[in-house]
Parts: C-alpha cells; structure tokens; sequence
C-alpha cells in the first residue's frame, strides 16, 4: 500500500454548510481535524463524532451537520449508557427518578450528556479536546465535568475520555460511545463480525438483562469472524477475551477482505453491537453500532460494573478505530483469525494482523490477562 505523503491539515473549526440563513445549525459548530488521509468531524451538541473518513471513504455511519443524530449516531453516553428501568434507582438510600426517555419502553436510556453543549478548550490540525459542564439536576443530582480529546493520525482515530465529579457526595456512573461502523458496498447483512467474548446477556421486551448465556454454539457466537446475515443485534457481549493490555477488538470485515474495528481500553468491560434494525429508510441494516460500554445496561439497579466517583475523583477511558485495511488480500477465514491461519502474535489494540512468517503467528490464541472482577460481566447469578 502507498503511504500518502505527509501533510498537515488547516485548522478548521466552523458551522456547516447546511442552513443558510444564519442560523446555529441542529448539531452546533463543527470541528474538523486530519491527518494522514484521515478526517473526523466532532460537534457542539453532544459532543460526538458526526463523521470519520479515511482517503476519501467513510467508515463510520454520520449524519448531516443540521440533522439530528439518527440512533444516536456518534453520541456520548454518560452518565449511563444503555437503559435504565423505569428511570428509577436507588443510590445511598436516596430514591430518584430519571426522564423517560425511552418512553415505548417506559426506560431512560443513554445519559444525560447527549444534547448537551460542549465547548472548545484545545484545537490542533490533528486533534480536538472539548469539554462539558453537565449540572445537577432531577434524578440524578451530581453535577460532572467531562472531557474528550479526539486525534486522528496513521493510526486511525483515538478519543480519550474523563469524567470527574465536580460535586460533594459519591454518584453513580457509566460510560460509553455509539459510533456505527460502515464497510464500503456492504450492509449488515453480508458483514463478517468478530467479538471477542464467551457470554451475552439476555434482555426482556424492554431490551433490559434478565441474565446471561454462553456464545458457543449458538447464532451469537462471533469468537471467529462469522457473517450477519439475518441475525437481529441489539446485544450486550461480555466475559471477554482480552489482549495483554487489557483491550479487546471488535472487527467488522467483508467477503473479499475490507474491514474496521474499533478498540477499548480495559476500562471498558461489555460491548453492545446494534445492527441497526430499528433505523427507517437506507439506514435500516446499512451499518453496525458497536459501543464499548464500562457497565451492563441498567447498571443502576444490578450495580454489574457501575462505577462509583468519589467527590472530586476522575474516570478515564480511551477507545478508537485502527486505519482501515482495504488492501488485504486473504479475506477472514470463518474459523481462524489470522491471514496465516493462526493468531497474530502481536495482540495491541492498534496492531493488524497480517499475513507475515509462521513464527509470528500461532494456532491457538495467546494467554489473555484475565479482567478484573468489577468488569468480568460472565455470570449474572
């Protein structure tokens, strides 16, 4: 592959181009970076990731700059990911009472940081760090600072998150991200996912875990990269299978050989992966939400991976999408995870695995640091 020539990007923190009348866009001002053929586009309301493109093609599913996200395309979810039942909890004896934002299913559902402005405290052509204010407010009383610094380099894409607790008592907290990944000419349907986890959690007709099953053998199984099809994701993975770092890698490929990840740090225990079933019109099943989650959905009731901020305490969490491959030539194999028929040796967030000498590769995969009892998320008795 031709390595494009090293050049810095202008500085762009603009509007976008879709009103034209002079009004403050659906999605606020637009900060741009890039670097190395890569481009993302990161937004004032909610702070998320409108757009990621690499030489020109996109890889992650956005939306325009004066829409609404579509399925909360790119949002940050904090300080709750996923759902909570009814929007009740109880923290420290304190009953409370979240909006229902989720009203079909009488849930709240993704945090409260989403709508929120965010503002601009660090520009370089190649990154972009924002902040947030959230306030205290009904049901949830705890009052956060939150933190994002977004890069692209030839690397791909990296954010690096944190959340601080700019209260006086202890609060709840969860965290995670909704990007959708895209692979050039392919929907869901004819995608091959890999999840590197042995257990999923089962949900009720409010999409709300009940309890968890084992993978193998069953049409979730995605140990080894393994097409769609007609399988329905709206699922919450877990009891993963962890490099030496302590990340794990979710792969999106394709028959002849094109695919994207995205990588977490070991902060973050479970993955949810949405096949977008619920999204209208050419969205419907065009991508796939994958979301590295620091707990299960509802954490505020099991407490299965939900974070505890003491007063003045921070969180800090960094995931990202390594450069996409489209010139790999050996597609994946339904039953192995390597070009050479092995697993790569080299098992960093960022490493690809390639076709390389049978010494770098193995038949079986390496010895995983075993996660931490606070993100296990294997059993749920």
């Amino acid at each position: 592959m031709d390595k494009p020539p090293h050049a810095s990007a202008p500085l762009r923190s603009t509007l976008p181009q879709g009103p034209r009348n002079g009004t403050t866009p659906l999605s606020g001002a637009q900060w741009t970076i890039a670097a190395e053929g890569h481009e993302a586009v990161v937004v004032e309301v909610g702070g998320g990731l409108r757009h990621y493109r690499w030489r020109g093609v996109d890889y992650v599913d956005g939306f325009a700059d004066d829409e609404l996200p579509p399925g909360c395309a790119g949002q940050i979810l904090a300080p709750w990911p996923n759902r909570i039942r009814d929007g009740k909890y109880t923290f420290r004896h304190r009953q409370l009472q979240l909006s229902l934002t989720e009203p079909l299913r009488n849930n709240a559902i993704h945090g409260l940081v989403n709508w929120q402005p965010w503002t601009l405290a660090e520009q370089a052509p190649d990154a972009v760090t924002i902040e947030c204010a959230m306030p205290a407010q009904p049901g949830y009383p705890w009052p956060l600072h939150l933190r994002a610094r977004w890069r692209v380099g030839a690397g791909g894409l990296r954010a690096t998150h944190s959340v601080t607790n700019a209260g006086h008592e202890p609060c709840p907290f969860g965290f995670s991200v909704h990007p959708y990944l895209l692979l050039p000419g392919a929907r869901a349907d004819d995608m091959l996912l890999r999840v590197p986890a042995r257990s999923r959690l089962l949900v009720d007709g409010r999409l709300l875990p009940i309890g968890a099953q084992k993978v193998a053998g069953t049409e979730f199984d995605f140990t080894a990269p393994r097409r769609i099809g007609a399988t329905v994701l709206d699922t919450a993975f877990a009891d993963l299978d962890r490099a030496d770092d302590g990340g794990s890698t979710v792969e999106l490929s394709t028959a002849d050989g094109d695919r994207v990840a995205i990588w977490g740090d070991d902060t973050f225990g479970w993955w949810q992966v949405f096949s977008s079933d619920t999204l209208t019109g050419d969205r419907f099943r065009r991508s796939v939400a994958i979301e590295p989650m620091t707990c299960v959905p509802d954490a505020f009731h099991s407490g299965r991976g939900l974070i505890v901020l003491e007063p003045g305490q921070s969180w800090t969490g960094t995931w990202g999408s390594p450069r996409p491959l489209p010139e790999r030539t050996e597609p994946w194999s339904s039953a192995t995870s390597c070009g050479a028929g092995g697993w790569c040796a080299t098992t960093t967030p960022t490493a690809r695995c390639r076709p390389r000498r049978s010494s770098d590769c193995s038949r079986t995969p390496p010895a995983r640091r075993p996660p931490a009892s606070r993100r296990a998320g294997a059993s749920w008795s």
